[in-house]
């Protein structure tokens, strides 16, 4: 037997009416709702998506002219300029009827209807329903997909242990649909290994969906996360999908996941047990299907015993982890990620000859990287830009601190001292930011946003 589909809102002031259309309509669709009161529709409206909204021409007593049906239908378009509306006409205003569908009423039904054709005519507008909307998701799919696209992703790189444990992780959890927590420090590449994540997963050929929780406001997070209706807030215009809905049947990456509030964190946890969103302005429940794949550079085990994270979020997004190691625990990787970077600046900038002095590899091998891989991609796109020769020397390799875990003896910069300051009691107590923030003589929130400020 077929699931029944279909949202009905009926809305005309003859009772008799309101009562045959719910009965010939009900064995046919999901949902069929009946209002005798035109003003009560912008309320109706916003608490429920409805297909299709059958109106009336008349509503006053002794009036015919359809003025009050062509009202009301322009009022519907004001709140959802989408919604697919029939209209309720005699056979006297047919003329009306006519006319409303050049302001956009998909078709009208002349009282006393056939029950067939009402069946019929109302089936016909809830499949123009769902064509629209499927159309509107793929749009936004397809804009997701062209960002996505646009962007550039390097391949994980690396013949070091560490880097080879993180492949071989991938290769086992991939397949399944297990939630992946991914653990290190800012510029590790934990994006990467989402993304290597899911295109070896069974969803490769759906989409992948980033949202960088960090960089989001606490104000925008229940729209952009779950998407909101027309009027639901101030600049709400239109009615928009969250990445949720847009990552149904692929993946979704929350980076920065340590750093949402206690509100965002409630907010996510029932999305994320549940499977199913509702937009903002709305108490319609949409079901997702979505592989939840997030990351963190903070120690967000401690921050759970702190009581700063949630422990059921944190069980609920980390089935299974994986830690990225620092750069500065795979100094034989360097050479590799070295080569590969000069290779795609030399290309993007013009400079196909150029090679590297094997001092000036020396100094990238001997330099702590607290900005990690980000930070020796960009500086070795600096040493192709600045370099005057065919060769790279390193004197061209300008690193934010010169030589292994000391700063620039001659910096007076505020931000320099502190970052290497940071660095340094973090390194000396083992990871334990605790205990590095109690020596900087600064409580651990503080800490925490200082190392995201300096990319530790």
């Amino acid at each position: 037997m077929n699931k029944k589909t279909g949202k009905i809102l009926v809305i005309d002031d003859d009772k008799d009416i309101l009562l045959t259309s719910r009965v010939v309509l009900k064995p046919e669709f999901e949902l069929i709702k009946t209002e005798n009161d035109p003003f009560k529709i912008p309320l109706i409206l916003r608490e429920t998506d409805f297909d299709v909204v059958l109106l009336d021409m008349n509503f006053s007593t002794g009036k015919t002219k359809g003025k009050e049906g062509i009202y009301w239908l322009k009022e519907i378009f004001k709140i959802n300029p989408e919604q697919n509306v029939i209209m309720i006409t005699a056979y006297a205003e047919i003329n009306l009827a006519i006319e409303s569908m050049k302001i956009g009423a998909v078709d009208f039904i002349i009282k006393p209807w056939d029950n067939e054709k009402l069946i019929a005519t109302v089936s016909s507008a809830v499949k123009l329903s769902h064509s629209k909307k499927k159309v509107q998701q793929l749009k936004e799919k397809q804009e997701n997909l062209k960002n996505e696209i646009e962007k550039s992703y390097e391949q994980m790189i690396g013949i070091s242990e560490a880097i080879q444990k993180v492949q071989s992780d991938i290769e086992k959890i991939a397949k399944t649909d297990a939630n992946i927590l991914i653990l290190g420090e800012n510029g590790t590449g934990k994006e990467l290994v989402a993304r290597a994540i899911h295109r070896h997963s069974l969803r490769s050929e759906q989409i992948f969906v980033n949202v960088d929780l960090g960089a989001l406001p606490e104000s925008l997070f229940e729209s952009e996360l779950f998407g909101h209706t027309k009027g639901a807030f101030t600049d709400a215009k239109s009615e928009r999908s969250g990445k949720f809905e847009i990552a149904s049947g692929g993946s979704i990456f929350l980076d920065e996941i340590g750093n949402i509030s206690p509100f965002m964190q409630t907010k996510l946890l029932s999305v994320l047990e549940n499977r199913e969103i509702v937009k903002l302005g709305s108490n319609k429940v949409v079901p997702v299907d979505i592989r939840l794949i997030s990351a963190t550079n903070m120690p967000i085990k401690e921050m759970a015993e702190k009581d700063e994270f949630r422990k059921d979020l944190l069980y609920r997004i980390n089935t299974v982890e994986i830690v990225l190691p620092p750069l500065r625990e795979r100094v034989e990787d360097i050479p590799l990620l070295v080569d590969f970077f000069q290779k795609q600046y030399q290309k993007k900038y013009k400079k196909p000859d150029l090679k590297l002095d094997k001092e000036a590899l020396k100094k990238f091998k001997r330099y702590d990287w607290p900005g990690n891989i980000r930070e020796l991609k960009h500086i070795v796109e600096r040493a192709v830009i600045m370099c005057d020769s065919n060769t790279i020397k390193p004197e061209d390799i300008s690193l934010h601190f010169e030589g292994s875990n000391t700063a620039k003896k001659d910096s007076f910069n505020i931000d320099e001292i502190e970052r290497e300051a940071i660095r340094k009691a973090i390194q000396k107590h083992k990871g334990n930011l605790s205990n590095a923030a109690r020596e900087l003589g600064m409580g651990r929130t503080t800490l925490y946003r200082k190392m995201n400020k300096y990319g530790i």
